[in-house]
């Protein structure tokens, strides 16, 4: 049977119609999928009883699940959720005093293979639909309440695989999770996170992407950078610099630079020179993130020491930088660390 929410608005009333439904039934049945995150027939209560029973037999609802959960001695919570095809991907909740955000993900496994991430390890089975990249939202949601007391206040696009080459159905979930007819978040809450590719960071500037950027750096040397991230090959540095400029003309909002710091990989004073010259080619802020080990990879983080001065260099030179530290390392739910080990 066909999935419920992959009906339009225009399809949802000739659903209706066809039914024997008057048109406001498929106004309430829009906002029971998309502002209630119904995930049943059954939950429909202003809905009749013969028409919940009609839609059952016509339409499925192909909802993810909670296959099972790890909580962080640092309170990070990370969910395995099961697809309605039994894959799996992972999501994180990442709570402090006064927020709490959703990491999470918009395909099975990745295509990119950066070499420092568990993920890119895993073979790319298949991209989230809108609905799924809802659905983690929506389950989120409630975990914050019921985990924390607290609601759900930011959104990151830092989970499996690349959300740049999913970008029809994470575009559109974003419209579901952001629309006053949907979940109703501020898109200024959400950070959608690319290791950079300059013709779909283009085409977020053409289509007035709302949200805020983020791109995996990691190095500000293109040489270096294809060693860890072999995407570099076919978007080099100077793509990004052109595609970054394109969207902050076109949006009005300034890219955050994300950089993992690897102990003698990327942390001496060189990298620090280069990535300040790479800075003033655009407008920009960067995050410094400790690196966090997974299995597969022999990198190891730089200390904190290290993070410090290579911070205060690039203060010195005017750049906005901040010090990311990890959350949920012990339960392998830090950045770059997931990768399906809960089953």
């Amino acid at each position: 049977m066909k999935d419920i929410r992959s009906l339009s608005k225009d399809e949802l009333l000739a659903a209706c119609d066809a039914l024997g439904e008057k048109k406001f039934r498929a106004t309430q049945l829009w906002e029971w999928l998309w502002q209630k995150s119904a995930r049943t027939f059954d939950q429909m209560t202003n809905l009749s009883l013969p028409f919940r029973a009609q839609l059952a037999e016509h339409y499925a609802f192909q909802v993810m699940t909670i296959a099972n959960s790890q909580r962080s001695k640092d309170g990070t919570i990370k969910y395995a959720f099961r697809l309605n095809d039994g894959f799996l991907v992972e999501g994180v909740l990442i709570p402090t005093s006064e927020r709490v955000t959703a990491c999470i993900s918009s395909q099975v496994g990745c295509s990119l293979s950066c070499t420092f991430c568990a993920t890119g390890f895993l073979k790319r089975e298949r991209n989230l639909r809108l609905d799924e990249i809802y659905d983690q939202v929506a389950i989120l949601r409630e975990e914050a309440i019921k985990e924390y007391g607290i609601k759900l206040s930011n959104i990151v696009l830092m989970g499996m695989g690349e959300p740049l080459l999913n970008y029809t159905n994470v575009m559109a979930g974003i419209e579901r999770i952001t629309a006053p007819d949907g979940l109703g978040m501020s898109p200024q809450r959400i950070t959608l996170s690319t290791a950079g590719i300059a013709k779909m960071i283009k085409k977020l500037g053409d289509d007035g992407a709302r949200f805020n950027l983020a791109l995996s750096l990691h190095s500000a040397n293109n040489e270096q950078r294809a060693k860890i991230m072999p995407i570099t090959d076919s978007n080099s540095l100077d793509d990004l610099v052109e595609a970054l400029n394109y969207f902050y003309q076109k949006t009005g909002t300034r890219a955050t630079l994300e950089y993992c710091v690897i102990n003698d990989i990327n942390d001496q004073p060189l990298e620090a020179e280069e990535l300040v010259a790479f800075c003033k080619r655009i407008t920009c802020k960067v995050n410094l993130i400790e690196y966090n080990p997974i299995d597969l990879a022999e990198f190891v983080s730089s200390s904190a020491e290290k993070i410090q001065r290579f911070a205060e260099y690039l203060e010195s030179k005017n750049v906005i930088v901040n010090i990311r530290r990890s959350r949920g390392k012990d339960i392998d739910a830090a950045c770059g660390q997931l990768a399906n080990k809960l089953a």
